[in-house]
């Protein structure tokens, strides 16, 4: 018999991986800043005119990405509109678990593919979408169902996609600022333009501009499991049982043949619907360790 110490509370999961996404985009913060203050050391005002430009296009690209995630989303996977008359049980569950989370009901779709998925979009709970594969609809019962569709009402609720896109903002920057640093060196021969850097200062400009946007995709990617975690974690508060959810996972992990979607969107899916990938290089957590967690619960 399993240890009460050994329990989760659902309260505690959500609030500890929330604290830890907020600490880690701390940590991406702090390299933006020693990045640039290193770079700031040797060169002159130009190359942040140069700079301040190139973070101009990025933002702009990434807002207009931002305010239309949800149409893009739902292109790239080929989702039609879930018809109530078709779908009546689909919206009767959203529309239960919206009334239990406090959410406007989101738009609802469906997505061809044989393999169980969803993914959630929007920039807001005003503009949400929640997206379900036609196998999720024939494979999982009602109470599977549930799990997943609380799991992707939690990224809404907590405004996930918000949140990615401040990271991805920062992290888009960093990269920006190391490729104009690096090609500024091809281009000036690796002067220093402000007559005051030396060798040992350039070396390490050199250095953070490679190992910092190395570096932050590893956070994000972290703070993207983070955020995995307390959706599962919201789900179990939603519908209050973690069994829905933990047995939609395990058929999950027993499915092998991976769907074909675009790599910009499958961090938004309950589970990596490309090839797994291992490692600190994974978009979600190992589904054996979202099934261990929420077994705790």
């Amino acid at each position: 018999m399993q240890k009460i110490q050994d329990r989760i509370s659902f309260h505690d999961q959500i609030s500890r991986n929330k604290i830890k996404s907020v600490l880690l985009i701390l940590i991406i913060f702090a390299v933006l800043i020693l990045l640039s203050y290193v770079i700031g050391l040797i060169y002159t005002d130009y190359f942040f005119t140069i700079l301040i430009f190139g973070i101009i296009i990025s933002i702009s690209y990434v807002l207009i990405s931002y305010y239309n995630s949800d149409k893009i989303a739902l292109a790239s996977v080929n989702a039609k509109p879930a018809e109530y008359s078709e779908y009546r049980q689909l919206h009767h569950i959203v529309e239960g678990l919206c009334l239990a989370s406090g959410l406007e009901k989101p738009r609802i779709y469906v997505m061809p593919g044989n393999q169980i998925n969803a993914f959630a979009s929007g920039r807001d709970p005003e503009h949400s979408v929640i997206a379900l594969t036609e196998g999720s609809l024939k494979k999982l019962n009602k109470q599977e169902l549930e799990g997943v569709i609380g799991h992707e009402l939690s990224h809404i609720a907590n405004y996930d996609i918000r949140f990615m896109t401040l990271v991805a903002v920062m992290v888009g920057m960093i990269a920006i600022i190391s490729q104009i640093f690096l090609r500024s060196l091809w281009f000036s021969g690796g002067r220093d333009r402000k007559g005051r850097g030396n060798a040992i200062l350039m070396l390490i400009g050199i250095i953070l501009a490679i190992l910092a946007p190395i570096s932050v995709q590893l956070v994000q990617l972290a703070i993207s499991r983070k955020r995995e975690f307390v959706a599962d974690a919201s789900s179990v508060k939603f519908t209050r049982s973690p069994t829905g959810l933990i047995l939609a996972l395990k058929k999950i992990k027993s499915e092998h043949e991976p769907m074909k979607v675009s790599g910009a969107i499958a961090p938004l899916f309950i589970s990596n619907p490309m090839k797994r990938v291992s490692g600190l290089f994974q978009t979600h957590p190992s589904i054996e360790k979202r099934i261990e967690i929420l077994e705790r619960m």
